[in-house]
């Protein structure tokens, strides 16, 4: 027997159905949400090479397009050549290798310039740790002697230093354990995160072999479910969001790179020491939209300032300058308005996105966030044409309302006229003006017989005090 759709009591048995299966999820999602959310993360968990295929794919996809369109067949074509089926299908592998290849380098290439220089630093702020010791207590003995510390004070410091002993006793030295098991399971994520990153390296050389393809049979199920307007504006959407983020991430490489080969040229000329791995830190934290800068710049001059506190400073003006460069000629230069979105709505893009999902949310936070914004402001857009009210931001400015028949903005009221001025208002403003000056200076004076007298009676007290304490000292060399 066919089931026939436009019966009424298979339409009704259906949405019972869905209605009784969506109560049951909305029952099992309340009560046992803990196990829920632990199935989730576990889906998630095996897609996450997945996951890093599309994101690798997606940011070789710029240098895929530029090798074909710009190198490859523009070469063929001067040279007369003529490539079928196959040989297009061999040119993107060797493109897609070629990538791959320079993906992984340019990868090698940061390690082996961050690692050593790490090691080194490391192994010099370990090696020069006596030498802080020993100047730390330098300053210490000179505070004691300029300030006469007396046996009190003393014994008060020597009772700090072994209750910070006892601590770290007691309760710093049993957590070793518990750190050691931390630094395991840190190893074992960092396996995970290399098996997974290979997995998805694989998955992406087959993603950008047949991006076409891929492309192809997402548009045809999206015609499949939804009518053609509606695939159509979701189509359009997405070609958006490529655009928006394409734009966003080379512009913001681009712009990271050269920040971080200034901040090189920089380093060597001031003769600053971490020279490579500073710059590196940089050029990679500026990646980060707004708060990237002075995530990089603080560990930095943290590290410049154990080995030189005055260099430190200087590190710090420097990379203000730096920022102050890139911020206001640079960057606009480079990724000019590629996201669509003001300083503010920038700012609560990283901060929504990384209380969400970290680091990796205050990266990709302001390009999704421009897709929302603008996909807010398309939908505005079509409700206020179809509403037949203005649809331009500058009718919106200085306003009062709109009005109910003609849809027409209507101003504010105009503001009264100002008051005429008259011989007794003038006369009232010329005594106030006077007045105001003659308090100025009253109080000038008090705070200049303020400062001079508190300065007689600091020396002054300073003098007795001193007295009292010769007079101490003299009285022990009787005893």
């Amino acid at each position: 027997m066919k089931l026939r759709w436009d019966n009424q009591h298979v339409r009704w048995g259906v949405t019972s159905f869905l209605v009784i299966a969506a109560s049951m999820l909305f029952y099992y999602g309340v009560f046992h949400m803990k196990t829920l959310i632990t199935g989730i993360q576990t889906f998630l968990g095996i897609l996450t090479p997945i996951v890093y295929g599309v994101v690798i794919a997606f940011l070789l996809t710029p240098v895929l397009n530029f090798l074909e369109k710009k190198i490859i067949y523009p070469l063929l074509a001067r040279k007369e050549v003529s490539v079928g089926k196959k040989g297009r299908k061999a040119i993107r592998w060797a493109c897609v290798i070629l990538c791959m290849f320079l993906f992984l380098a340019l990868i090698y290439a940061l390690i082996m310039m961050i690692l050593p220089e790490l090691i080194r630093s490391i192994m010099g702020l370990i090696y020069s740790f006596p030498a802080y010791v020993k100047v730390i207590q330098k300053w210490l003995q000179s505070f004691i002697e300029k300030w006469n510390l007396n046996s009190d004070a003393l014994d008060t410091l020597n009772q700090s230093i072994t209750t910070a002993q006892d601590y770290l006793t007691t309760n710093i030295l049993p957590q070793m354990q518990e750190m050691l098991k931390n630094i395991s399971a840190g190893v074992f994520e960092l396996i995970n995160f290399l098996k997974n990153f290979l997995i998805g390296a694989i998955v992406s050389l087959y993603l950008m072999a047949d991006k076409e393809g891929f492309i192809a049979k997402a548009k045809m199920l999206t015609y499949a479910i939804f009518n053609t307007q509606h695939a159509n504006f979701i189509i359009h959407s997405m070609r958006f969001t490529n655009r928006t983020f394409i734009g966003f991430f080379s512009g913001k490489i681009l712009d990271s790179a050269i920040i971080g080969v200034l901040c090189y040229i920089g380093m060597n000329f001031l003769n600053m020491p971490y020279i490579l791995l500073i710059s590196v830190i940089i050029g990679v934290t500026n990646v980060i939209p707004f708060f990237g800068p002075y995530l990089g710049a603080i560990p930095s001059i943290f590290l410049i300032l154990l080995v030189d506190p005055l260099q430190a400073i200087y590190f710090a003006i420097f990379i203000l300058v730096l920022q102050q460069f890139d911020g206001n000629i640079l960057g606009p230069k480079i990724l000019g308005d590629s996201t669509g979105l003001s300083s503010f709505l920038v700012i609560v893009a990283i901060l929504i996105g990384g209380g969400i999902f970290g680091i990796p949310g205050m990266i990709i936070g302001v390009p999704v966030f421009a897709v929302l914004y603008a996909a807010l402001g398309r939908l505005v857009h079509i409700s206020l044409i179809y509403k037949q009210v203005p649809d331009e931001e500058q009718k919106y400015t200085n306003i009062d309302c709109l009005d109910p028949e003609t849809h027409e903005p209507v101003l504010f009221p105009a503001e009264e006229p100002k008051k005429r001025e008259t011989p007794r208002r003038t006369a009232m403003l010329k005594f106030t003006l006077t007045l105001l000056k003659t308090i100025q200076k009253i109080l000038t004076t008090i705070w200049i017989l303020i400062k001079k007298y508190s300065v007689i009676i600091y020396q002054k007290v300073r003098q007795l005090i001193e007295e009292y304490r010769q007079k101490q000292n003299s009285k022990k060399d009787g005893n």
